[in-house]
């Protein structure tokens, strides 16, 4: 097993709450983090047919014939056990009584609002890290970590990217986002997927998308969502304050594993990705990706967002989640560096208060160094940097 940087939070939220959440997407390993953090509890797998009849039929019954110590796994499929969580958890009164882990998120985190607000600790396990990733396969570089992505099984059985990802989205579609929406032609809703691929970094434009996928607006608008929640799509929203200038107010849309957003766009192999026209933005999502990862595995809260004026002054990352050392990025594919790239950062950090020292330009270079005030940082690096 692949060690993972959230065991340790895991395992501290089980002292502090006496109920533990996992989410994530399908295949992120949750099960396997659960299982071995807590290998002294009980578990029971709710998508076992027969399990799931009986937590659904005596939801009362299940929980007080089993061990105090139990964990859940897809936890939502019997969303009356949530209520019998929480009034078992309350007689007890300890801390660490249920493990909830569970994919489909918008379910699952219904359950937990309505029942358990207060009572809960939530983690949000994502693919395996690059840091994460290099423990599987030592000389796995950044690019091959932005063409494979990081679901763990990846690594696990070296399946092929390919052959996993078509199983993958197919099952996806199928049964988790397709049941849950009602969604009556699979065929719009994968091209709605690889179209929001397409426009990957780029601004929201939710008329657009759905003119292209032949939807309806309010469509397009749920399907985001649900995705969003399912943790598929990142939007990273503009940058927002009183500086006196007119601030885009658009999200862009980024995906939260790559590996699923080059298999999205066609791309199979190392030279296709470097030839790609997206490759800067593929590039971007990475960084980003990278760091909200880094943020969620410390149980902290990403506050990371982008700028752009009417001045036509952007910079691609604006990184607040700690407050006493905020950080600009601007990230490119290229691999050599020019002065240009950085022309942005001084500007938009003289206005925010973010200093010389906080400022880097992201490259897919060799080694990092500085230039000037500039802090020149290689993509292998920055991604490192973030486990």
């Amino acid at each position: 097993m692949i060690p993972r940087q959230m065991a340790r939070l895991a395992q501290q939220m089980s002292e502090w709450f006496p109920v533990v959440s996992v989410t994530g997407p399908r295949q992120s390993g949750k099960s396997t983090l659960v299982r071995a953090t807590f290998p002294d509890y009980s578990y029971v797998n709710l998508e076992d047919p027969q399990i799931r009849a009986a937590a659904i039929d005596d939801p009362v019954g299940f929980l007080k014939n089993r061990a105090s110590r139990l964990i859940i796994d897809e936890a939502q499929y019997a969303p009356d056990l949530f209520s019998m969580v929480q009034v078992l958890s309350d007689e007890r009164g300890t801390t660490g009584q249920y493990i909830l882990s569970g994919s489909q998120n918008f379910l699952l985190m219904k359950g937990i609002r309505q029942s358990l607000a207060g009572r809960v600790g939530v983690l949000k396990l994502l693919p395996f890290s690059y840091s994460e990733a290099l423990l599987a396969k030592q000389d796995l570089t950044a690019d091959a970590f932005m063409l494979n992505g990081g679901y763990p099984r990846i690594y696990d059985t070296v399946i092929p990217a390919q052959v996993f990802y078509d199983g993958y989205v197919s099952t996806y579609l199928e049964r988790d986002v397709a049941d849950y929406l009602d969604v009556r032609s699979i065929a719009k809703f994968r091209t709605f997927i690889s179209l929001c691929a397409a426009r990957v970094g780029s601004l929201l434009n939710l008329t657009a998308l759905a003119n292209d996928a032949g939807i309806t607006y309010k469509t397009a608008q749920s399907w985001i969502s649900i995705l969003e929640s399912s943790y598929i799509l990142a939007l990273l929203k503009p940058y927002s304050t009183n500086l006196g200038k007119r601030l885009t107010k658009t999200p862009k849309l980024y995906f939260y594993d790559t590996g699923l957003l080059c298999y999205l766009m066609g791309i199979r192999n190392a030279e296709q990705l470097t030839l790609h026209p997206s490759l800067g933005s593929i590039v971007e999502n990475a960084v980003i990706a990278e760091r909200l990862k880094s943020y969620l595995n410390r149980g902290e809260t990403p506050s990371l967002f982008f700028y752009r004026d009417d001045s036509k002054i952007e910079v691609d990352l604006v990184d607040i989640t700690d407050p006493d050392r905020p950080q600009l990025a601007e990230i490119k594919s290229s691999q050599t560096y020019h002065q240009k790239y950085a022309r942005h950062l001084k500007k938009v950090g003289d206005l925010l208060g973010i200093g010389p020292e906080s400022q880097s330009v992201i490259l897919r270079i060799e080694g990092s160094y500085r230039s000037g005030e500039t802090n020149i940082v290689s993509l292998s690096d920055e991604l490192r940097s973030m486990g």
